[in-house]
């Protein structure tokens, strides 16, 4: 397939059957780490190609956005193709491939020092507030409000209901908010009695826990709640901790090769799960938002789980059901409805 430039080759990406056990569900994967640079390309596209219709982007002006992960990726890749100066403020969490990556695509990465009252992401929201203020007429993404962010899943969706028509579970991992709630948002009017399943962290807020900044995985999980989180378009939510997390994507390379990071592992493990315990031709379609290269010295590297204590952590091999408001160490699940959701505004408005 043809493309005139690499933002229009955003997207189009591979939905494959996968192979689980003797499941006689139908399941998918949704391979959104064959972007570009990941899954967030379809957001940066989205965000930015507004922003210049709507004169908020102006021609050349620079793009500043706070992220560790691949929406740096995509705002680096969308807004150098369109020949704007790029920002990245980002945390010591961030892996050399991406942060090698940013520099070689020629943005200018600003790395916080510490962590500030809101975790690393409160950290890094001061200092972007701080460029803002130093660079006349740059552009902020906000992924975590931008209601351009789930708008972007709406090609997602068409694309899932042109390659496969009705689902009945769609599996999704939950960081900003913007692909899972965008993809169910988009699917819920043709198919009203759509299951939708969220992943998070354990140490995340997003869904009642208590924070833990010190969790290693990346990709979900947040320390602040964005607004783009619609909780009431969410039937289920489980919890995976570090270790299941990092274990599970071992486990989707080695059962259906593909290498994923720990976010598309942790959405694989439920998918697994869903899969073996669904009746009978049901379509069921996780999100698998990243690839593993990133992750070669963390989910794939024997050193970091010595150091880091990984296997004196739980493993269960079937998530616990548990009663709103408790606090989970290792994968648990709930029902969201009877979930409270707390915590503030992700990201603040900065004049």
């Amino acid at each position: 397939m043809s493309y005139s430039d690499v933002v229009d080759a955003i997207g189009h990406t591979p939905l494959v059957r996968l192979r689980i056990g003797n499941s006689s569900a139908a399941v998918y994967a949704k391979l959104e780490m064959q972007n570009l640079f990941g899954m967030k390309d379809r957001v940066a596209r989205q965000i930015i190609l507004d922003a210049r219709r709507s004169g908020l982007l102006t021609e050349g002006a620079p793009i500043i956005e706070s992220s560790s992960g691949t929406m740096a990726l995509g705002v680096a890749l969308v807004g150098g193709a369109l020949g704007h100066e790029v920002h990245i403020v980002t945390d010591p969490r961030i892996d050399p491939i991406t942060l090698a990556k940013l520099r070689t695509l020629g943005a200018t990465v600003h790395i916080v020092e510490q962590r500030g009252e809101g975790g690393w992401q409160g950290a890094r929201l001061d200092l972007l507030e701080t460029l803002m203020k130093r660079l006349p007429g740059a552009f902020w993404p906000q992924q975590y409000s931008n209601p351009q962010n789930p708008a972007a899943y709406r090609t997602l969706a068409d694309e899932l209901l042109n390659d496969l028509g009705p689902i009945d579970v769609l599996v999704g991992s939950v960081g900003s908010g913007g692909s899972l709630c965008g993809t169910a948002r988009a699917l819920r009017p043709v198919m009203p009695g759509l299951r939708v399943v969220a992943v998070d962290c354990v140490g995340s807020m997003l869904f009642g826990q208590p924070d833990v900044p010190a969790r290693l995985q990346s990709g979900l999980g947040n320390s602040l709640m964005p607004a783009n989180l619609d909780h009431a378009l969410i039937d289920e939510i489980h919890w995976l901790n570090d270790r299941e997390a990092f274990d599970a994507a071992r486990c989707l390379a080695r059962e259906q090769q593909l290498f994923g990071g720990n976010t598309s592992g942790s959405v694989y493990r439920v998918l697994r799960h869903l899969a073996e315990t669904a009746a009978s031709g049901t379509r069921i379609v996780g999100i698998l938002p990243d690839r593993g290269d990133r992750y070669h010295d963390t989910v794939y590297g024997e050193d970091c789980w010595q150091a880091q204590g990984l296997d004196q952590l739980p493993l269960r091999d079937r998530p616990q059901r548990v009663e709103p408001g408790a606090v989970v160490d290792a994968w648990s699940h709930c029902a969201l409805p009877a979930v409270a959701a707390s915590g503030v505004a992700a990201e603040r408005e900065v004049r």
